[in-house]
């Protein structure tokens, strides 16, 4: 996506390139789970950074004894350690073979993974970023609590990323499910303290309280505002990654994908599906790829057929 043409293409040529950068992100987001867990279970750590794999890693070993602590808090006769000795590993290796839950934990580590880049590059803090600290000062009660929210969520989130953990009630609730259920298929766990451990679980599980959701009521409660989310450097890689979720139709894990090397058509897509000019677009491939050049041409492109791309690359 980068060079010089001594003549603008057309909109058709611009789409085509646009189509072949999506279908060869397409097939390399295809790839990414088959090695991900051949490099978690093979221990072969060579051809993918270290501190993703440990993340990823560290992320479903800590989920697991989330799970396991539940089963032994509900029977005080139980000897947690040894519960954890005996079905932690096990537990752990199931949760690393759902898909799912690799994607996730996946674009989780990503996330930090830029999140520390632009500190380095730009100074820009994962938490307090300047956006946040406007709206949290807003004399609309709701905005300035919203925004509240979303730093105490994102802060959690940054902690748990430096000690290699995701919370159970940070999860998604399709994906919260069916470790719950990986839970259950564990051999001879012990009932009925494994069946009511996961019946606590579910009880207190509210998706909302998530930190995806916290960004979720921000970025709707400031409604046409919310455009101002879309400046990395102004809002933070967080809730600009929800912010073009929100705005592109994408999913966040994917909108945290399209940060990478290899996804630079479907960010460009993205950001021009959410409506931002020329101008600001570069700008934000500026913080992230500032060696890369937009193919000429690509200002022609509508955010309608930006966004009618990103569906064909999706269905």
């Amino acid at each position: 996506m980068s060079g010089d043409s001594p003549c603008t293409p057309s909109i058709d040529q611009v789409e085509d390139v646009m189509r072949f950068e999506l279908a060869r992100g397409d097939a390399l987001l295809a790839s990414a789970q088959p090695v991900l867990s051949h490099l978690l279970t093979s221990g072969d750590q060579v051809q993918f950074g270290d501190e993703i794999i440990a993340r990823i890693r560290g992320m479903a070993n800590h989920a697991a004894r989330q799970l396991l602590d539940a089963v032994a808090e509900a029977d005080d006769t139980l000897d947690r350690d040894a519960l954890l000795a005996r079905h932690a590993e096990a537990l752990a290796e199931a949760i690393l073979g759902d898909g799912g839950f690799l994607s996730h934990a996946h674009a989780l580590a990503l996330e930090i993974h830029w999140a520390d880049k632009l500190h380095h590059r730009c100074g820009l803090d994962a938490v307090l970023t300047p956006f946040l600290q406007e709206l949290a000062a807003s004399p609309d009660g709701e905005i300035a609590s919203a925004a509240m929210h979303v730093m105490a969520a994102q802060a959690r989130f940054v902690q748990q990323q430096r000690r290699m953990e995701l919370a159970l009630g940070e999860l998604p609730g399709d994906l919260f499910h069916r470790l719950l259920l990986a839970m259950r298929g564990c051999d001879e766990l012990p009932e009925p303290a494994g069946e009511q451990a996961e019946a606590h679980l579910r009880s207190t599980f509210d998706e909302a309280k998530g930190r995806a959701g916290h960004m979720a009521r921000l970025l709707l409660a400031l409604g046409h505002k919310a455009d101002r989310a879309l400046a990395i450097d102004h809002a933070g890689l967080a809730l600009f990654a929800s912010a073009l979720a929100l705005a592109s139709g994408l999913s966040r894990e994917h909108a945290i994908y399209a940060l990478g090397e290899n996804q630079l058509a479907r960010l460009a897509l993205a950001l021009r599906a959410a409506g931002l000019p020329q101008s600001a677009l570069e700008a934000q491939f500026l913080l992230l790829h500032p060696e890369i050049t937009l193919p000429p041409g690509f200002d022609g492109l509508s955010a309608e057929r930006a966004a009618a791309l990103l569906t064909l690359a999706q269905d």
